[in-house]
């Protein structure tokens, strides 16, 4: 499998584990916090794949990346977290990191 496929996988259950966070309270609610764990560990094996093929840095930039996107941007929907220019602007410049590291 591609490996860049592979830390999108990745980056994707981040964004989930990190969400799954919010949810578990705590690891006070068992379900919430059995999905956090086993969505981590996903994320955690699927980086360590896409690493024996791609550099550290850039692979480790990238999975953060979009974990750091897909948690900011599903915060808005799910949480109502505000949305704003600073906001925005901090995303879309994370974006641009991921795609210059892609790239590079």
């Amino acid at each position: 499998m591609n490996p860049w496929l592979i830390v999108a996988i990745a980056g994707l259950m981040e964004t989930g584990w990190a969400l799954g966070l919010k949810y578990s309270e705590g690891f006070t609610k068992l379900v919430p916090s059995v999905i956090t764990v086993v969505l981590a560990l996903g994320s955690f094996y699927l980086l360590s794949a896409a690493m024996k093929s791609l550099p550290v840095g850039t692979a480790y930039a990238v999975w953060v990346g979009i974990g750091a996107i897909g948690t900011a941007v599903a915060a808005v929907f799910l949480f109502q977290e505000p949305v704003n220019v600073m906001r925005v602007t901090g995303v879309l410049l994370i974006l641009a990191g991921i795609v210059a590291l892609k790239f590079a």
